[in-house]
């Protein structure tokens, strides 16, 4: 079996999309084996390329998300470079967006321009609210999105503020979603040759998560709140600090794993107590059941509970910083890959594909391009472009990038 060439190998996508939701989805299709044209204002970039944390002026976020993609630089507020993505998008089978809704309409990039030489065109549309509803026409990152679709309110302590994530919480899963919706269009596309139109709200998919919080409102008249560590529905869970000063956790969310913690504690007669005996009983007790679970875990070293832990087959885990991450033979042999062709980041690791397939080895992040590297090689492969055309669109800033070889 050939491993090397992944399940999208021969889909061609063309990325207009910028900070992290829409280069999510391409770098999902990406790492299946899709060829990502990224294109990129000519002269800033990807905004994601100026985000911190970044190594010798490069944005890290950047790096992890667009390695492996080919950067064309186009100047799309021009009249000559919107025709240029009307020609492009005849050549390809899936155009990314993540502009807000109506602008693509306002250049004369609609769908129905878009796929007018291209009818099987899959359009993959991410914006803050969507492309329709009252909100549609609103700007949206990520944070309102963790805030508008209830996640801030129930996540941090009883007695702290709502909290948002320090990372791209939304915008990760908002474009895990879109990649999602841009296959069901591939294969549906497989069946009847229709083109179709993905939209994908940066809050539905995070919304989805948290959708238990929502029907416990509408079938109780109740409003969840924030449980810290826990998560309203088991106990004991929870993260725990051992004594050596590390930090584990323990979910011990049903009622066998509850047994075996319990007897891996050496207290096995925590169950004949009304208080503990059942996940019910627990939760009505629970700051007194965590009482005794942190008193335990307190007494011994981190590395010697989670020895414990385990043999009792217990759901356990060390709570890892990156220096730990980097170092687990687990992570090391299936989820962490190294990013080659950038000498300027050195050692780089970061995490592969969010899955895997028997049937394919995987990608190969082979270096992160420059804002417009490949643009002149595209125009000729894509468009069969000449030369000269491309240096007059170069001198006109209408594009970046100067090889011209073919």
């Amino acid at each position: 079996m050939d491993t090397s060439k992944g399940p999208l190998t021969g889909i061609r996508v063309l990325e207009l999309g910028s900070m992290y939701a829409a280069p999510t989805a391409g770098r999902m299709l990406r790492d299946f084996g899709a060829d990502i044209i990224k294109v990129e204002d000519p002269k800033a970039g990807d905004f994601s390329r100026q985000w911190l944390p970044a190594k010798d002026g490069q944005g890290l976020g950047f790096v992890r998300l667009n390695s492996g993609k080919r950067s064309l630089g186009l100047d799309m507020r021009s009249e000559k470079g919107r025709q240029l993505v009307l020609r492009l998008a005849g050549q390809v089978d899936v155009v990314i967006e993540s502009f807000r809704p109506g602008r693509l309409e306002s250049w004369g990039l609609g769908y129905d321009r878009l796929s007018a030489n291209n009818p099987g065109l899959i359009l993959t549309r991410v914006s803050g609210f969507g492309q329709t509803g009252p909100y549609s026409s609103r700007p949206g990152f990520g944070t309102v999105a963790e805030t508008a679709s209830g996640f801030a309110f129930i996540n941090g302590w009883p007695d702290t503020p709502p909290t948002s994530p320090p990372f791209g919480f939304a915008d990760s899963i908002a474009g895990i979603s879109a990649a999602f919706g841009t296959l069901l269009a591939l294969y549906r596309r497989q069946r009847d040759n229709r083109g179709d139109v993905v939209d994908v709200a940066l809050y539905e998919p995070l919304m989805f998560i948290l959708g238990d919080m929502l029907l416990f409102y509408t079938t109780t008249g109740e409003v969840q709140g924030r449980v810290g560590n826990g998560t309203g529905s088991a106990s004991p869970r929870g993260i725990y600090q051992a004594s050596d000063g590390k930090w584990l956790s323990i979910a011990a969310s049903n009622q066998a794993i509850a047994v075996r913690l319990f007897n891996a504690m050496g207290q096995p007669e925590l169950l004949s107590d009304p208080r503990f005996a059942t996940n019910a009983s627990r939760m009505a007790n629970n700051d007194a059941i965590q009482a005794y679970v942190h008193e335990w875990v307190g007494s011994l070293k981190r590395d010697e509970i989670l020895k414990i832990l385990e043999e009792a087959e217990v759901v356990c885990s060390a709570v890892n910083d990156s220096s730990d991450i980097v170092v687990d033979p687990h992570f090391l042999e299936r989820t962490l890959v190294k990013v080659t062709g950038m000498s300027s980041l050195g050692p780089a690791l970061m995490p592969g594909p969010v899955l895997h397939l028997g049937s394919y080895a995987g990608p190969v992040y082979d270096g992160c391009p420059s804002i417009g590297e490949h643009t002149a090689s595209l125009l000729h492969e894509v468009l069969d472009m000449p030369d000269s055309e491309i240096a007059e669109l170069s001198a006109e800033g209408v594009i970046t990038g100067t090889e011209t070889a073919r």
